[in-house]
């Protein structure tokens, strides 16, 4: 049987080590490491991502039952200690330099979107992770409440958190949103938490095409009416003129849909004149994967329970998980395993230490063990 690595190793073999070491050096700050470095506390962290370790202890006592078996990682001697005090001074920002990184390697893997359209289609949304005020004084979200908010504009491109942010629990969804440069040409489905018709005007100057829900209060003209197919649940495809304060704006289409599973009706808002009525709905439905994606990485990876109380150690463990997420999706399409997500989180927790190919392991090809000459004979004689 051929030599291989461990799963943990192959795994962070995906982050070539020289670019890993240029970012370390960049974003270092105060004085030269003596035992360890910023790859043991990044290799640490992604085991206990993977591994569901909890605690500082935890990770550390992991760590050093397999020592054995982690001595090829190059990984530094590593305390509870000097693991907490990394994670409190040293800047974060690599690990968000990081994430681009890897997002740029996952970006090189040919994948598309459900629809017909070639445009690049991306779901914008926020998600709060709530914090105790009492350990994380300086999250303060309400009076007596502790947050910070995860923005992110996802890819539907293989799912892919193309755009990040995180703020403090007070900023406003649009208020991040208006940060992100969508790609001219890009359809961005978006909640009502959005509505900002100074944004909307901006989008459309860009050339970025939107789709939302509009506000039920919203007071608008309607310009014309578009025939609709009564087939596709469509009850209504207008252009109208927004009323309001501001000058100039743009004339927009507004989709009424009403939905046949719940019998609910909707209105969607788009500056998108071309795709069908139909077309606009399902691309506001397609919104849900963003959701989801804010569910797999709270159920799946560790964002909600932290090992550091300071802000710093706070993002540095945000953005590790992000990068575990991408490394997983990295493995997920660029091996073309037909698992889901989850499926290959949990075979990668049961076999992290496991000395086998990574992608023959997840396709859940058996090992061949090498039968013995000499006991074969002697099986063969009794």
């Amino acid at each position: 049987m051929s030599h291989c690595n461990t799963i943990l190793n192959q795994i962070l073999r995906i982050i070539p080590r020289h670019e890993f070491e240029s970012l370390a050096h960049k974003h270092h700050v105060g004085r030269k490491f003596r035992t360890t470095n910023r790859w043991s506390q990044f290799t640490a962290i992604v085991l206990a991502q993977l591994s569901g370790r909890m605690s500082l202890r935890d990770i550390v006592e992991n760590m050093k039952a397999q020592a054995h078996r982690m001595y090829h990682l190059g990984v530094g001697l590593l305390s509870k200690s000097n693991l907490s005090r990394i994670n409190n001074n040293k800047p974060y920002g690599m690990y968000e330099e990081l994430f681009g990184l890897l997002l740029s390697k996952c970006q090189n893997r040919p994948q598309g979107h459900d629809f017909r359209f070639k445009n690049k289609l991306y779901s914008l949304d926020a998600s709060t992770i709530d914090l105790c005020l009492n350990i994380f004084t300086w999250a303060k979200f309400r009076k007596n409440k502790g947050a910070i908010k995860l923005h992110v504009g996802l890819d539907h491109s293989g799912y892919l958190p193309e755009f990040v942010t995180i703020t403090d629990g007070k900023t406003a969804d649009i208020t991040a949103g208006r940060r992100i440069d969508f790609p001219k040409g890009s359809i961005v489905a978006c909640d009502r938490g959005y509505n900002d018709y100074e944004w909307f005007n901006s989008l459309t100057v860009k050339g970025v095409l939107f789709v939302t829900r509009i506000k039920t209060n919203a007071k608008y003209e309607v310009i014309k009416s578009n025939p609709v197919n009564s087939k596709q649940s469509v009850i209504s495809d207008e252009i109208i003129q927004l009323k309001a304060a501001e000058k100039h704006l743009a004339k927009l289409r507004l989709v009424t849909y009403l939905d046949p599973k719940t019998g609910k009706e909707y209105q969607f808002l788009t500056n998108h004149f071309k795709l069908s009525a139909k077309t606009i709905a399902d691309i506001y439905k397609a919104r849900w994967q963003i959701e989801l994606f804010f569910k797999w990485i709270k159920q799946n990876l560790k964002i909600k329970k932290f090992i550091g109380t300071s802000k710093n150690a706070v993002m540095t463990q945000i953005w590790i998980a992000m990068c575990v997420y991408l490394m997983i999706s990295f493995i997920k399409h660029g091996s073309k395993i037909p698992k889901s997500m989850q499926q290959i989180l949990r075979l990668l927790q049961l076999n992290l230490f496991e000395k086998r190919d990574l992608v023959p392991m997840l396709l859940g090809i058996p090992i061949k063990i090498p039968i013995d000459k000499n006991q074969q004979l002697l099986f063969g004689k009794s």
